[in-house]
């Protein structure tokens, strides 16, 4: 008889994430902000010392999405700041792989998110007006990542993720740190949010 695939993994904190269910026990933010500082967007086909990370993505797009809409509430924010938290240990598959790979994949993202959501105190299910919100900072982000650090044509990126309003983002850009650097922010802003929920 055959051993049954494992479907689990162990987290630094000594979690062992069942990746078929779930569970919000076993769900840390030591362990979302570790991996999240190590994983590569863009396949890591980006310019400079260090891959462009998700918690790094992950801080802009709470960053956009305060300034998209500036009354929102901290919970709100965290789950813009959680918007890609499952990918912490399913990876950053480019849009062409999430394709191939099926509607698995969403089903997996989707099981991964609600555990995260019911851990920290959000809805297991993100409402549709929120999720086209954090999507509009997302494509913004995306954006901006495409013109300063993956190669893109200002009408590349027009093209894939659309056009932003430039005077949102006149201030910003997207600067290349040390994985720890960004895991200690990533936690920080995920404390301070929080705080703010109490």
């Amino acid at each position: 008889m055959a051993n049954p695939r494992r479907a689990w993994q162990r987290m630094l904190s000594g979690r062992r994430l069942d990746l078929l269910d779930p569970t919000p026990v076993d769900i840390e933010i030591e362990d979302i902000a570790h991996g999240l500082a190590f994983v590569a967007r863009w396949n890591g086909q980006t310019f400079g010392d260090y891959a462009y990370s998700v918690a790094e993505h992950s801080l802009l797009v709470e960053t956009l999405f305060g300034r998209l809409c500036p009354k929102a509430s901290a919970a709100e924010r965290l789950t813009a700041l959680l918007h890609d938290a499952p990918e912490y240990v399913i990876g950053d598959m480019i849009s062409p792989v999430k394709a191939a790979v099926g509607p698995g994949y969403g089903a997996l993202d989707d099981r991964l998110t609600s555990a995260i959501h019911i851990r920290f105190g959000l809805p297991a299910v993100t409402p549709a007006k929120l999720k086209k919100q954090i999507k509009k900072a997302d494509r913004i982000s995306a954006w901006m990542e495409a013109t300063q650090i993956a190669g893109f044509t200002r009408a590349e990126a027009d093209r894939f993720f659309g056009a932003p309003d430039l005077d949102l983002i006149a201030d910003l850009s997207i600067v290349l740190r040390p994985p720890v650097e960004v895991r200690n922010d990533f936690t920080m802003r995920h404390a301070a949010l929080i705080g703010e929920m109490v």
